[in-house]
């Protein structure tokens, strides 16, 4: 089968167009014919930094959208010809390559209304942000609950722009944003941030602009370590904060004094050690694609960069790399 892969770490062009062989399914395990994949930043890191074994090749790639082809002896959840969405797992081999092996209890059917590519930008993102809000923040979805505000540094990146998408849909939060240039700020607000304000200036003084000192909780997306600072002035005390980045250093000692709590949110966390809950991603994604068909939840796809070939591949981590990305970037289909 063609897959895009690398033999050692380094920039975006290390990417190589391959030859492999097909994957075999364990017993939980559907075989994807994979029609489209999107790029996170959890491919470039792993680029730059995780090695693959010695004479062996590794295939990036988690979000992927496509047509379930066998199934392994186990499964229970889908048969072949049925078209799926799912984000995958960190320890396997990823869904850049025509057929792709991934655990039934990570997979969700594809939404109707949506085309592989639309929905091949959905998986990661609205695991992770769905994980921040119901199991890390444990935001309740009761109407009549106390008013409470959240803050979304990174708002119009992947996770951004269905946190606060999923934010509006399904609880009463006050959602706050934040975005820099003209487009970023048109983004966040079409997503439904009730507010926006720029991280590139003090986040304390934007929030005054719109009347706050503080927020109930963060969800900081990216640069926690520089905003570090604003994240112990603008949490209440009793707060919450979630990260998903990988800052260098975070202290937690100064948080003490408001009794906040601080947590990390990882996706991958549930697959690469088997939780008995694993198969709470099959449902959140169940969940999710219905609200989507039923017009809730609109896709986060913003481009779409051609055929997933080793050049489109380099091409798109070198924009993510470079921070300018909006949503989120799909390839589609394999060339003749």
């Amino acid at each position: 089968m063609k897959a895009i892969g690398y033999n050692q770490t380094g920039p975006a062009t290390v990417l190589r167009d391959m030859d492999l062989p097909e994957p075999v399914p364990g017993p939980r395990d559907l075989i994807v014919r994979v029609k489209a994949v999107s790029v996170n930043p959890a491919d470039a890191k792993l680029r730059r930094f995780a090695a693959p074994t010695e004479s062996q090749s590794r295939v990036l790639g988690f979000d992927a959208a496509g047509v379930v082809e066998s199934v392994g002896a186990e499964v229970t959840l889908f048969q072949p010809g049925d078209e799926v969405f799912y984000a995958g797992d960190i320890t396997r081999s990823g869904t850049n390559a025509q057929y792709h092996a991934v655990d039934e209890r990570l997979v969700g059917a594809k939404p109707k209304s949506l085309s592989f590519a639309e929905a091949a930008a959905l998986p990661l993102t609205t695991i992770t942000a769905w994980e921040i809000l119901f199991e890390c923040l444990k935001v309740s979805r009761d109407a009549s609950a106390a008013p409470h505000t959240l803050l979304v540094i990174g708002g119009a990146g992947g996770v951004g722009s269905i946190l606060i998408q999923l934010a509006r849909r399904l609880t009463d939060l006050t959602v706050i944003a934040t975005a820099s240039r003209p487009e970023t700020v048109q983004w966040v607000e079409n997503m439904g941030a009730h507010a926006v304000i720029n991280h590139r200036l003090s986040l304390s003084d934007e929030l005054r602009r719109i009347g706050l000192t503080e927020v109930d909780y963060i969800a900081s997306l990216t640069a926690s370590d520089r905003h570090y600072e604003a994240l112990k002035t603008l949490i209440k005390p009793q707060g919450h904060i979630v990260l998903i980045d990988d800052p260098d250093t975070f202290d937690i000692v100064p948080f003490k004094r408001k009794s906040v709590t601080l947590s990390w949110e990882f996706m991958f966390t549930r697959a690469a050690f088997r939780t008995p809950d694993m198969s709470e991603q099959h449902r959140l994604l169940t969940a999710v694609s219905a609200m989507v068909d039923r017009g809730e939840i609109r896709t986060t796809m913003t481009q779409e960069a051609g055929p997933i070939t080793a050049a489109n591949l380099i091409r798109v981590h070198e924009q993510i790399e470079a921070g300018s990305s909006i949503g989120k970037t799909v390839l589609s289909g394999f060339p003749d």
